[in-house]
C-alpha cells in the first residue's frame, strides 16, 4: 500500500485501470474531457500490476478498476465518479485538487 500512497501523491488525479476495461475507458475519457490529465496506470501492462490490484481491493476499491484517486484520496470506481459528476461535485473536487484551473 505504500506504493499506492506514493503513486497517488505524485499527481492530482490518478486512475488505476486495465486496458481491456470499458468502464476504465469511460472514466479516463470523462476526466480527460474535463482537462484533468490524470496519471493512468494500466495494471495489466505494468510490473507489479497484480500486486497493486490486490492493494486496491484491500483499500475498499471493489472492483479494483477503475480505481480513482483525486487529491491523494480514494474516490472509488466508476459508480462513485459518475455519481459525483451527476450531483455536480466532481468538477469542484478536481479544482480543489489542482487538476483543473478554470
Amino acid at each position: 500500500m505504500d506504493m499506492i500512497t506514493k503513486m497517488v501523491m505524485e499527481r492530482p488525479v490518478v486512475i488505476y485501470s486495465k486496458s481491456s476495461c470499458c468502464m476504465s475507458h469511460t472514466i479516463k475519457t470523462l476526466l480527460c474531457d474535463f482537462g484533468a490529465n490524470p496519471a493512468v496506470y494500466e495494471l495489466d501492462e505494468i510490473s507489479r500490476g497484480r500486486e497493486i490490484e490486490q492493494a486496491l481491493l484491500r483499500l475498499g476499491c471493489s472492483p479494483a478498476v477503475p480505481g480513482v484517486f483525486i487529491g491523494g484520496e480514494l474516490v472509488g470506481g466508476a459508480n462513485e465518479v459518475m455519481s459525483l459528476h451527476l450531483n455536480g461535485s466532481l468538477i469542484p473536487m478536481l479544482k480543489r485538487a489542482g487538476a483543473l484551473w478554470v
